[in-house]
Formats: C-alpha cells, sequence, structure tokens
C-alpha cells in the first residue's frame, strides 16, 4: 500500500445508509491520515475528528498491557495462580460437557492462572450456541454476568460480579481450550486488587495520562456527552442514547473486556507505545504480540484461520496484531511496515465483519 492511502471512498457507506457516520486512520510511522464523514446520530452533528465511540472489545489488549505493567512492577507474575489475589476462584469444579447440569462437574485439575487469563484458557468464555440452550448460559444471564454486547446489561459492582462468578462451574479445564471474553473480565478484577485502585483509576494513571488518552475512559463526562455517537443496531434502531445510556455515567462494573470508550488520535497513541517501545519493554510487547495458543485451541470462529491470540489481542501469521470492536470498530498494527489502521463506527456487528470494515481493510492492504 502507499503511506497513507485515499479514505474518501469509505463515504459510500454513509451515502447507502450503512452507517450514520465514521472516523477512520491509517498511519504509517509518523504520516497520519485521518477522515470522518457523516453523523454522530441520524440528523444530529458532523462527526469530527475528535469523536468519542464505544470501542468495545478494543479494550481488551488495553487491559492486558496494564496488566504488564503491573508484571513488571512486581505485583503480578504471569504464572502465579490468580487464588492469591482472588480467593474466590480457588478450588474450581469444571463441568462434564458443556451441556451438562450446574451440578454435573469433576475437580479442575490446576488453578487458574494470571496468563491463563490473558490467553483466555481460564476455562470459561462466551458459549457459541443458541442463547440459552444449555444451562450455563441460563445460569449467566440470570446471574447479570453482562456477557453478551457491552451496555446490553448493567453488572453488579466488581466484587459481587466476581462473587456471582465465582458460583458457576467452568466449562473447560484451566489451560485446556481458548474461550472468548471473559477472561479480561476476571483480569479487572485482578488488576484492581493487585493495585489497589479501581480499575478506571489504575488504567488513568499508568496508560491514559501518561499517553495522552483524555477522551479515553469508562463513561464519558457531561462536559464532553454532545461527542459520543448515538449507538446503533443494524436497520437503524438505537441501542446506547448518549445522554441516557450505559456510558452517560460511572459504571458499577468498569468491564475490562468492553467498556471503554476513545477516539481514533487516542487509541492510535496507545498502538504507536505499543509498537515503538513507549508503554511495556519491548521484549514484554513481543510476548503480548506471539501467539500463545497451542495447535487446535483456536475456536475457528472468533479466530479463524491464520489467527492466534497473544495477551489480549489477536495475532496473525505475518506479524499483525490487533482486534475488533463488536459495537463497530476495528484496530490493526504491523510492526514490520509501521502500518496502522483504525475503523470507528456506531452500528453493533450482527453476523460478522460488515461492508465498511471489508472495504477499509482493503484499502489498507490494497
Amino acid at each position: 500500500m502507499t503511506p497513507t492511502p485515499d479514505l474518501s471512498p469509505l463515504a459510500e457507506h454513509v451515502d447507502s445508509g450503512e452507517v450514520p457516520g465514521l472516523v477512520a486512520l491509517v498511519a504509517h510511522d509518523d504520516e497520519v491520515r485521518v477522515e470522518a464523514f457523516g453523523r454522530l446520530h441520524v440528523d444530529g452533528p458532523p462527526v469530527e475528528r475528535d469523536s468519542i465511540f464505544r470501542i468495545s472489545s478494543m479494550t481488551k489488549p488495553v487491559v492486558a498491557a496494564a496488566a504488564l505493567l503491573l508484571v513488571g512492577d512486581g505485583l503480578l507474575d504471569l504464572d502465579e495462580p490468580v487464588d492469591r489475589l482472588l480467593p474466590e476462584l480457588a478450588d474450581r469444579r469444571v463441568l462434564r460437557r458443556l451441556d451438562a447440569e450446574l451440578d454435573d462437574t469433576v475437580p479442575a485439575r490446576r488453578a487458574i492462572t494470571v496468563h491463563d487469563l490473558l490467553t483466555f484458557r481460564l476455562g470459561f468464555g462466551l458459549v457459541l450456541a443458541t442463547p440459552g440452550e444449555h444451562p450455563i448460559q441460563r445460569a449467566v444471564d440470570d446471574l447479570g454476568l453482562a456477557q453478551g454486547a457491552p451496555g446490553a446489561q448493567t453488572p453488579p459492582e466488581a466484587d459481587e460480579w466476581l462473587r456471582r462468578f465465582a458460583t458457576l462451574p467452568l466449562l473447560h479445564q484451566p489451560g485446556e481450550r481458548w474461550m472468548y471474553g471473559t477472561g479480561s473480565d476476571v483480569l479487572g478484577v485482578l488488576l484492581a486488587r493487585a493495585a489497589g485502585v479501581p480499575l478506571p483509576d489504575l488504567l488513568r494513571q499508568r496508560v491514559f495520562a501518561p499517553l495522552g488518552m483524555r477522551d479515553t475512559g469508562f463513561h464519558v463526562p457531561a462536559a464532553e456527552i454532545h461527542r459520543l455517537a448515538t449507538m446503533y443496531r443494524p436497520g437503524g434502531a438505537v441501542s446506547d442514547d448518549p445522554a441516557t445510556g450505559a456510558w452517560s455515567r460511572p459504571p458499577a462494573f468498569a468491564q475490562g473486556a468492553g467498556g471503554l470508550v476513545s477516539t481514533v488520535d487516542d487509541y492510535l497513541a496507545f498502538s504507536e507505545a505499543l509498537r515503538v517501545g513507549d508503554l511495556l519493554p519491548r521484549a514484554a510487547v513481543a510476548e503480548m504480540t506471539r501467539d500463545q495458543l497451542d495447535p487446535g485451541q483456536a475456536d475457528g470462529v472468533f479466530l479463524p484461520d491464520g489467527f492466534g491470540w497473544g495477551l489480549g489481542l489477536a495475532v496473525r501469521r505475518d506479524g499483525r496484531y490487533g482486534w475488533e470492536g463488536g459495537l463497530g470498530t476495528s484496530w490493526n498494527t504491523h510492526p514490520g511496515t509501521g502500518v496502522t489502521g483504525i475503523l470507528l463506527t456506531q452500528v453493533e456487528w450482527s453476523d460478522g465483519p460488515t461492508p465498511v470494515w471489508s472495504h477499509f481493510w482493503r484499502i489498507l492492504e490494497g
């Protein structure tokens, strides 16, 4: 690709009504191009470069980076059991099979480790089946653990969330399988206890403030709420209104799996800090962006062929790393070429990648 390709063709996805608005960025080392198209909400003000979007699962790499900072401080060890800080998760039980009743279990063969949380191999995560099909899925919903789309449920505060989660058995033995999502929520609770401050404060102190990410957080202050895009479902129904929605106030539980909002420049600051070694030592970044999975552990859906999982993010065979946000966002960095792409939209994904997502990455990769 050219260092800064033309992003103007992405405007067609606004003109067609696929998305009300978007911000797209491509960076090649120090050269950056940003385009903003459309409106923050239908018939609303225009999207600007500093507009705020819900980045959902792009939260996961940020929380993983914070974990590695605490490892560097000596507050955590990747190989240690989580029981020291999360005694609620000691002596786990494991379902005999996915569709078993909740008391049909066997003992866990070993403790969950910090590394398990980062690699999503703690033995628990999203179940790729019809919602409510299995007893464990119904229990997750009944307990209000908010393991679906960010903002769709209001989970309890962190300690109560963990207490409820700890009443459930695992779905697989620790270290056995990759399962998406839940590891980052548990990791967020662990980090808060290790650091002695709530997760939002930890991220602000150790990541956001040092990198100048002034608009990234778990909610949008009232004075800036006018910059937050309205969230839509496919088809046009509003799923989160900025003025009254889930991000208009601090959450009871700051979810490490998907609770952040950000801007394109804030997330570029995070991405560049990883790429050039300004946030973590290069050895830590190399470990974070190395495929940690054994053959056959990925699920083939969230991680299709050619994708692996590092510490809190996806990695590819050619060295690229990054992740998507199911509320309409995407990020990827290729350290070999120095190219980073970030796409922010405000329409939820329903059945995988959207046309605007595919078009954006064709532009960057073509």
